[in-house]
């Protein structure tokens, strides 16, 4: 059975700072994603293999690292895009923003800024205006034949660090 954590609640911490002077920081959240990576790299991320519902992050989301298990099959070298587009606008896009020709047969991996394959979406605000719909899979160059890109995705909403009541 699964289970469920959510709040509505504004989640800082200051530490043992009972002045609320220190600077409380924003909290970082994860999200499952699943990518068949003989798809189009404009596709939209699903949750999981047997959850199809694509991975929407909130407005003025910022995604600081990628962990994956990409165990696409064929191909020579099989790389893979992980990008987004606006959840109402979608002229808002950029198919390659997360990750751009990662290898997609390089088993367990972990991405941030300072990776080869980071794209330039990677550790800034995707959207200031709109929620984002991640996408991803096969570039055109070598596209994998088979397998699958599993992993999670590691995010964070800045906020100014201030205290609310």
């Amino acid at each position: 059975m699964a289970t469920t954590s959510t709040t509505t609640s504004v989640w800082r911490s200051g530490g043992g700072d009972s002045t609320k002077t220190s600077y409380a920081g924003s909290m970082l959240m994860v999200a499952d994603f699943y990518i068949d990576p003989t798809d189009a790299d404009t596709t939209a991320v699903q949750k999981s293999s047997s959850d199809t519902a694509a991975v929407i992050l909130p407005i003025g989301a910022v995604v600081i690292e990628i962990q994956a298990n990409a165990a696409g099959t064929g191909g020579t070298t099989p790389t893979f895009d992980m990008g987004w587009i606006g959840y109402t606008d979608t002229s808002a896009v950029d198919p390659n923003g997360l990750l751009s020709a990662a290898d997609a047969d390089a088993g367990k991996q972990v991405w941030n800024w300072a990776s080869a394959t980071a794209g330039d979406d990677l550790g800034v605000v995707m959207s200031s205006t709109q929620m984002v719909k991640l996408t991803g899979g096969g570039t055109t160059g070598d596209k994998a034949t088979g397998g699958t890109i599993t992993g999670k995705i590691i995010y964070y909403v800045p906020t100014d660090g201030a205290y609310t009541a």
